[in-house]
């Protein structure tokens, strides 16, 4: 069976992050799953009800990658189900929604934690998601390891082959918890 990887693209961004998606599945040597969640509901529910069976069919061998909207989406399900279980989430400036970020309730995580290992990337020439977010989750996220790329803007530009180098530390984050900039 060949590896897959699931990707969750952003808020309204089936089309913007494709190409971002196509890329990774093609370095890592992956199936893209690239399930489309639709943009005209908006809330935790109906992105969950996609995202939950998707997390659910992977399996040891495959990887998850979740971009922006998507990764607070994916923590909301990864945080709320402890029962599914991935290797690692690979989390791509993903927004902070606390009262310090944007302060949404609705997809703030508040005190929950998933049980997996976590990888929080974003780069500092950010506009959409200002790498600040990236600060305000590594520490509401104590078990992530943290990765602050110094270019690539909100769509890694050039900085897949530097997030795919990080994956293989990530896989292992379980047995040992750190922190780097690159």
């Amino acid at each position: 069976m060949a590896r897959r990887l699931l990707f969750i693209h952003g808020a309204g961004g089936d089309l913007d992050d494709r190409p971002l998606a196509e890329e990774f599945a093609e370095t890592l040597g992956m199936t893209l799953d690239y399930p489309v969640i639709p943009p005209d509901d908006m809330s935790r529910a109906a992105w969950a009800a996609v995202i939950r069976p998707a997390v659910a069919s992977l399996s040891a061998s495959d990887v998850v990658i979740a971009h922006s909207f998507g990764a607070s989406m994916l923590m909301q399900v990864l945080s709320d189900d402890p029962g599914i279980a991935v290797r690692a989430a690979v989390l791509l400036a993903m927004p902070d929604w606390s009262p310090a970020g944007w302060d949404i309730a609705e997809y703030d995580l508040r005190d929950r934690q998933p049980t997996v290992p976590l990888a929080l990337h974003d780069c500092r020439d950010d506009e959409a998601v200002p790498v600040g977010h990236l600060k305000l989750n590594a520490t509401r996220l104590p078990q992530a390891r943290l990765y602050e790329h110094a270019v690539g803007g909100h769509q890694f530009d050039g900085e897949v082959g530097s997030v795919v180098g990080s994956l293989g530390r990530d896989l292992n984050a379980g047995r040992r918890n750190g922190r780097r900039r690159s």
